[in-house]
Order: C-alpha cells, then sequence, then structure tokens
C-alpha cells in the first residue's frame, strides 16, 4: 500500500471561543497556524458566504486546509490534506480544538493513495468530548433513569 497523503476531517460541536463571530482574529491566527508546522503557504482567502457562515482557505505547498466556520451553531468544519506520507494532521486538528474550545470532536482520517484492498481503505473515525459534557450527558441519563423508575 503507498500512501500519497493524510485526509482530515473535523468537526467542531459547540465551541466555545467568545471570538468564533471576530472572523479577523481567527484569519490571524490561521495566517500564523501554518509556521507551527513547517508548512510552506502558497495562498489564502476567506469569504464571508452568509450571515452566520464564513470559509477560510490555505493552499499549502504540502496540501490545504478549508475551515468553514457557523457562528450561530458555534460549529466549525475543518479539512485537513496534506501531501505526504508521514503526515500529522492530527496535531494541526489538536491546535484547532484548543483555539475554539469544542465541547465535542469528530475526527476522521483517510489514508489516500493506492491501496491493495477495499479493507484498507477505511476510514479512522473518533469523536472526543470534553470532560464537562460527559458529566452533563451522564446526569441526565441517570435523571431519565429515575423518572423511569418513578413512573413504574
Amino acid at each position: 500500500m503507498k500512501i500519497l497523503a493524510r485526509h482530515l476531517t473535523v468537526d467542531l460541536f459547540n465551541c466555545k471561543n467568545s471570538k468564533l463571530k471576530d472572523i479577523d482574529q481567527i484569519k490571524a491566527y490561521t495566517t500564523e497556524l501554518p509556521g507551527h508546522f513547517a508548512l510552506t503557504k502558497i495562498s489564502e482567502c476567506s469569504e464571508h458566504l452568509t450571515e452566520d457562515h464564513y470559509a477560510i482557505m490555505m493552499l499549502f505547498r504540502e496540501g490545504h486546509m478549508v475551515l468553514h466556520i457557523y457562528t450561530k451553531l458555534k460549529y466549525v468544519a475543518i479539512d485537513i490534506f496534506l501531501c505526504q506520507e508521514n503526515a500529522e494532521p492530527e496535531h494541526i486538528a489538536k491546535e484547532m480544538r484548543d483555539f475554539f474550545k469544542p465541547d465535542k470532536t469528530k475526527t476522521t482520517l483517510l489514508k489516500r493513495g493506492d491501496f491493495g484492498s477495499a479493507k484498507d481503505i477505511r476510514p479512522k473515525v473518533k469523536t472526543r468530548v470534553a470532560p464537562l459534557r460527559k458529566i452533563h450527558n451522564t446526569g441526565a441519563k441517570v435523571l431519565r433513569v429515575l423518572a423511569r423508575r418513578n413512573r413504574q
């Protein structure tokens, strides 16, 4: 199997960063980001697509990164595509998580290239839930169980 690139998609749900609506600050942050990972930026653009939807696109010599930011939903979708067999887009995703502070994160890693069989193509999916969200979810489950017991 010859891996040509690694493609990571990241969904950040219920982002807590109060600067989510400050697109200029987000652009400043993403402009600095390639330097932290030895990526060579070729071009960058951003668009205000609708009232609450922004897109930031960056083209690197080593691949590209695209962010879609939905301010009202507190949701950020990120695509990171790096054209290196040993690339680690997960490190960039971790920086993004630290910046946007989501309650829940879902990542899907795809290895791109020439594969020998269909099972080699399967993506690796991870879901990460912030500790406070876990506590909230557990509390809600306990309340549902207690409510069912009281009805019986």
